[in-house]
């Protein structure tokens, strides 16, 4: 299998908070830094409490963000796909991983690497302080999404998450938003039972509003999710 370009490799960053912002001769000195991963379906990343020595960006594929419970079930972050970003944490401060990382599909990973960006980043007062910001913004969401776990009702939290998630899924040519996430997977991101994340789900399908597989569902009409949100 051939390797992404140099090109390809650029445009991934392109639309990325930080990395976006650099000229394009510096973003190319950054990515010449860059290596490919390959992770097929079911593999770890990495682990939480793992050394944390790289960010990685999605070229294909699709990644589970989640944490050890104590009940045994994972806590599900997030689910990331190709042109998403993460372990940018561990970028900066070279610290241990603070999440488990998981291929939920067959993974081509752009894998930049803590001791090749520090240096860059110090040359870069600009860049430090637009990552400020972004970590505080990172910081206001996370707080967001713990009010909602604890206060807010269940059919309002699964239709934030489904609009969340959606806004990096793949749409068919009919507009139609397709994610790829168990609903065990969904429960865990809005901290939920799956039955109860099912019973609203089926309501919904019922409705209309969305379609439901294995490990599949389709909304063909984001609109109306997000008027439930």
């Amino acid at each position: 299998m051939l390797g992404p370009t140099a090109s390809e490799k650029r445009r991934i960053f392109e639309g990325h908070a930080l990395f976006g912002k650099l000229p394009t001769d510096a973003l190319d000195a950054l990515l010449t830094h860059a290596r490919v991963e390959h992770y097929p379906v079911g593999r770890e990343i990495f682990a939480k409490g793992s050394p944390g020595r790289s960010m990685m960006a999605i070229l294909s594929g699709s990644v589970r963000i989640s944490a050890p419970a104590p009940t045994g079930h994972n806590i599900v972050l997030t689910l990331l796909n190709a042109g998403e970003v993460f372990g940018e944490i561990a970028l900066i401060d070279g610290q241990d991983r603070t999440a488990d990382a998981t291929a939920t599909a067959d993974c081509q990973l752009l894998v930049l690497d803590h001791r090749d960006f520090v240096p860059f980043l110090e040359r870069r007062a600009d860049l430090c302080i637009l990552l400020m910001k972004i970590l505080c913004k990172r910081l206001r969401q996370t707080d967001r999404h713990v009010e909602e776990a604890m206060y807010g009702r269940l059919e309002d939290r699964m239709a934030k998450a489904l609009v969340r998630l959606s806004g990096s899924a793949p749409r068919s040519s009919a507009n139609v938003v397709t994610l790829r996430l168990s609903q065990q997977e969904l429960a865990g991101i809005i901290g939920a039972t799956r039955e109860s994340v099912n019973k609203q789900l089926q309501i919904w399908q019922d409705a209309g509003v969305l379609r439901l597989g294995k490990r599949l569902i389709e909304i063909p009409d984001l609109a109306a999710i997000e008027a439930l949100a």
